[in-house]
């Protein structure tokens, strides 16, 4: 008869079908369930914080979500870091993990509860009786919160016989936010007005917007206002008209596009949380532009916000694009201001030297080049560190779930290699590009491994070897801090890939990309995963750090 283990993977592969992780003694009976029982896919991974990451990358790619597992104890503790970025990112995802007996924790458990509380993940617990209906609850919470979920089977629960698998009720989900309210009905009048009478209209949308499927409604609102668009690093390519979007707002974002974003005199936000980075540390609108939010946070996320809603971003813009339809006039009279504008030339980044002042290539030209010759149905993730201003400057994405930061939430490093595992799972006929550091790169080396065994040859790896941690030097070297912590010695990362099976390139000049050009046109059924180790001036600083570097002076 089923295992108590059994019960939670048949009910978990009714609704996941994907599940990432190591195998250890506290879910070594889940795994084989998942294996032998269920249709759902098992990919190794090398160190359990992959587990998690290859789930919250996998959502973030596909919109499905992922599970994660590890053993008790020493696995579940590695998986911490990966677990607070999925709060923090607020990706919905569960972590099956072994627990400590029901008689008392043995010498090496730890409170797993009270660690997963503490990075802000709840825990459900299974029983001997109820582990198909806890496993919905927790699929439940995940989807419903987007936050990530534990589910734990303690380990004298784990084999018991559990009898035939019940039918349990699929996870309820909620509805879409509507505005409520006199209030807000007022508001997204007072916002409709304010749309149609603007000379310079501007509407920002963030990953929020995304979610909710917004992007229609967006263009709709566009069009009719003549609004320009820009949105926030997780929500490129939210809005279908790219002949009049600014591209990507705050340091990321083109001096020209900002330029003209500070002009606007009216700007709606939608499902963009206004973050620091965003917002330019304050300086993204003008005094005098009128800033009006949509969101479902309970309440509006910058001081800048003059007016707010709370609502699902598709439905609050929606109802917009009715109220300034049925408008009398649609917008103010004379020529829509994104047609009067060059948006070409406003998103113009510099083009960079071939080669750097100390003679290693120019991480700015080194970007561009790889721009032109990367696949363009291609998915990027990227890890954290300095280096992520070049993918997110010089490599446009169609839609925000095709670049993914995992990582940046919790500012953490070390989740490049297993989010390509979780993305290659997810969107299995697009090409899979990590960018990374060798800071970050050597973090989590032991999923290189896992990376290229997943994405094969539709896999490839950039990293930006600077031999060194990039942004201590540029934010704690230039205050005169001891330089020896900073610094790594230069690694070589083609070998590394080569020691697993990929194709490792080492990049000194432009030319050397040639080999990317002619991996493109190859079959990727036959060619390998290819790594290029670029070997870029730690001297060009990104913007998005200069801004950084000015507000901490």
């Amino acid at each position: 008869m089923p295992s108590v283990s059994a019960h939670v993977a048949l009910t978990l592969a009714q609704h996941i079908d994907a599940v990432f992780g190591v195998m250890g003694n506290g879910n070594a009976y889940f795994l084989d369930a998942i294996e032998t029982q269920t249709d759902a896919v098992f990919t190794a991974v090398r160190h359990e914080q992959g587990a998690v990451v290859a789930a919250d990358a996998h959502f973030r790619a596909s919109g499905r979500i992922a599970a994660g597992t590890s053993t008790y104890g020493a696995g579940f503790t590695n998986t911490l870091t990966a677990l607070a970025e999925a709060v923090q990112a607020r990706v919905p995802l569960v972590l099956v993990v072994g627990d400590e007996p029901t008689s008392g924790p043995r010498p090496w458990d730890v409170d797993q509860i009270a660690l997963a509380s503490a990075v802000g993940a709840r825990t459900y617990t299974v029983g001997h009786a109820d582990a198909a209906a806890t496993t919905v609850i927790a699929i439940e919470h995940a989807l419903t919160y987007r936050l990530p979920v534990v589910l734990a089977i303690p380990y004298d629960v784990a084999t018991l016989d559990a009898g035939s698998v019940p039918e349990v009720p699929a996870p309820r989900l909620l509805t879409p936010l509507a505005p409520k309210g006199e209030f807000a009905e007022g508001m997204l009048d007072e916002i409709a007005a304010a749309l149609s009478q603007a000379e310079r209209p501007f509407l920002l949308a963030g990953r929020g917007a995304w979610l909710a499927g917004a992007g229609d409604a967006l263009g709709e609102l566009a069009a009719l206002t003549g609004a320009l668009t820009a949105s926030s690093a997780l929500g490129r390519g939210v809005f279908p008209d790219e002949r009049f979007d600014l591209g990507v707002t705050g340091g990321f974002g083109a001096d020209g596009a900002m330029e003209l974003i500070r002009t606007a005199d009216v700007a709606v936000v939608f499902g963009a949380a206004l973050n620091q980075f965003t917002m330019r540390f304050g300086e993204l609108f003008a005094p005098g532009t009128r800033v009006f939010q949509i969101d479902i946070a309970p309440a509006a996320t910058h001081a800048h916000i003059g007016g707010f809603v709370r609502a699902d971003a598709r439905v609050a813009a929606e109802a917009l694009v009715a109220r300034v339809g049925s408008a009398s006039s649609a917008a103010a009279p004379g020529v829509p201001w994104r047609e009067s504008v060059d948006v070409a030339a406003a998103r113009t980044y510099e083009k960079g030297d071939d080669l750097a002042a100390d003679g290693r290539l120019d991480p700015r030209s080194a970007a561009r080049r790889i721009a032109e010759l990367l696949p363009r149905d291609r998915v990027v993730v990227s890890d954290g560190g300095h280096f992520i201003g070049w993918a997110n400057m010089y490599w446009p994405v169609e839609a925000p779930d095709r670049m993914m930061m995992v990582g940046t939430a919790f500012q953490s490093i070390g989740q490049g290699w297993p989010s390509m595992v979780g993305a290659a799972l997810a969107r299995r006929d697009s090409t899979i590009v990590l960018t990374s550091g060798d800071g970050g790169g050597l973090m989590a080396i032991a999923d290189l491994e896992s990376a290229v065994r997943a994405a094969a040859g539709r896999g490839i790896a950039v990293i930006w070897n600077d031999a060194a941690y990039g942004a201590e030097v540029n934010l704690y070297g230039l205050k005169g801090l001891a330089a020896g912590p900073m610094r790594i010695p230069e690694v070589d990362f083609a070998a590394f890939g080569a020691a697993v099976g990929a194709e490792g390139v080492v990049v000194k000049t432009l030319a050397d990309l040639d080999r990317l050009g002619a991996w493109a046109q190859e079959d990727a059924a036959t060619r390998r995963f290819l790594l290029l180790d670029l070997r870029i001036s730690g001297d060009v600083i990104a913007p998005y750090q200069q801004e950084i570097i000015r507000v901490n002076s």
